[in-house]
């Protein structure tokens, strides 16, 4: 049963954003609104890069929250995107992950679909040896998946099932547009895929990139090799509206293993460790800003990540109210020379369900989703870096996750 404006699917703490509900990361009720309200809501999704949409006919399935979705270049160069539901009875109209097509046809009944998302051809329409086929009134112009606006930035492909969804660069604000550009200079190439099944709730990881407090108490690889501390240079860049954030890490003399004493009272990192090949920690500043380590997200499930020269975008995809898969490619420049490329691949190794690093992130969302059950009427603590969602000039601070749960709040409605 729908919740009225007084009693909204969840009540929220007083403290605003410094308290979440822990009942968001389990209730059923609340998935599905998600999945209206957010996904399908006015917000933009990642759905593909360019690079994987070169020529007419190459397409992506993939999935904007729960609703799967083809994406596909049309012989006039545009990108076009709808709805992978066929209209008949409802089934997949592709099932492939991704290849070259002239049209799309519905397995089941042989329903066909141009590559704009038109219905142009039913099997039978006109019945067989003139009995059956559809009525006179059938008419394939009113039948067909819904289609979404398409807009690109920097080699990224958007998609919204929204009309009223501002412009891409409005939506992410000039900040973020800047630090997306920062990374995705030039042209971009794939170099590595997979799909990684996470048993917890899609906001937990959410939560996840925006949390720059973990990053170097979780991962005892970035502070053991001074990949990412705290007390590094740095900070967070946070969207007026909340929803989008890019944090960054800078090196500086101060902060080298041998001097930072930051993390002496903490379990932090493994004095003595040594890698027996070193090479996969060597890196180029090939942007020449200094930065080391980006993790930028956008709203509602997109991330975009450098961590040294290891560059990749994730894609946050839903499955329930306690599971999800994330979609992970990894990309580099088409102009790669074979030392950066190697050097990109070696990195590959510090992210993913077995990185020396982002292992560790496979494991925290279930252990929080394991540790609320009993505690669903209690809520968590944000409070670190204060009360606000408002970009700061340090990363020992959750003001990146209130901004996540302040643009959450403002599409849900509670």
């Amino acid at each position: 049963m729908e919740k009225t404006a007084e009693q909204p699917l969840v009540r929220w703490p007083p403290q605003g954003e410094a308290r979440v509900p822990y009942r968001v990361f389990a209730e059923d009720e609340i998935y599905r609104a998600e999945q209206a309200k957010i996904f399908q809501g006015d917000t933009w999704n990642y759905v593909a890069l360019e690079v994987e949409l070169v020529n007419a006919g190459d397409f992506k399935s993939t999935f904007i929250g729960n609703t799967p979705v083809i994406v596909v270049r049309e012989s006039d160069g545009e990108i076009y995107a709808f709805e992978n539901r066929c209209a008949h009875r409802g089934a997949l109209i592709c099932i492939e992950n991704r290849g070259t097509a002239s049209e799309f046809q519905c397995v089941y009944h042989a329903w066909t679909y141009d590559r704009k998302g038109n219905l142009v051809g039913v099997a039978f329409e006109k019945g067989v040896r003139g009995q059956g086929g559809m009525p006179d009134s059938f008419c394939k112009e009113h039948h067909g998946p819904r289609k979404l606006r398409v807009a690109t930035l920097a080699g990224l492909v958007f998609a919204s099932l929204s009309e009223d969804v501002p412009p891409l660069e409005e939506y992410l604000g000039d900040d973020i547009v800047g630090k997306i550009n920062r990374v995705l200079f030039k042209p971009l190439e794939v170099i590595g895929r997979f799909t990684q099944v996470l048993p917890n709730n899609w906001k937990l990881y959410a939560e996840n990139v925006r949390d720059t407090y973990h990053a170097s108490l979780l991962h005892l690889f970035f502070t053991t090799f001074n990949i990412t501390r705290l007390s590094q240079a740095g900070g967070v860049v946070i969207s007026e509206s909340g929803a989008h954030h890019a944090s960054a890490s800078v090196k500086t003399p101060e902060t080298t293993s041998s001097t930072d004493t930051a993390y002496d009272a903490h379990r932090s990192s493994r004095d003595g460790y040594r890698l027996h090949d070193a090479s996969m920690l060597a890196s180029q500043d090939e942007i020449g800003d200094g930065i080391h380590v980006q993790i930028l997200s956008v709203f509602p499930g997109f991330v975009l990540q450098q961590i040294q020269n290891c560059l990749a975008v994730r894609q946050i995809v839903p499955r329930g109210a306690d599971s999800m898969d994330l979609h992970w490619t990894y990309i580099g420049f088409a102009d790669d020379t074979p030392e950066l490329r190697e050097m990109r691949l070696k990195q590959s190794n510090l992210v993913g369900p077995a990185g020396y690093v982002s292992m560790e992130d496979g494991a925290i969302g279930n252990f929080v989703q394991r540790g609320i059950a009993g505690a669903h009427d209690m809520e968590s603590v944000i409070e670190l870096g204060g009360f606000e969602a408002k970009t700061q000039d340090f990363r020992a601070t959750e003001s990146s996750i209130r901004g996540f749960w302040k643009a959450y709040r403002a599409y849900m409605e509670v």
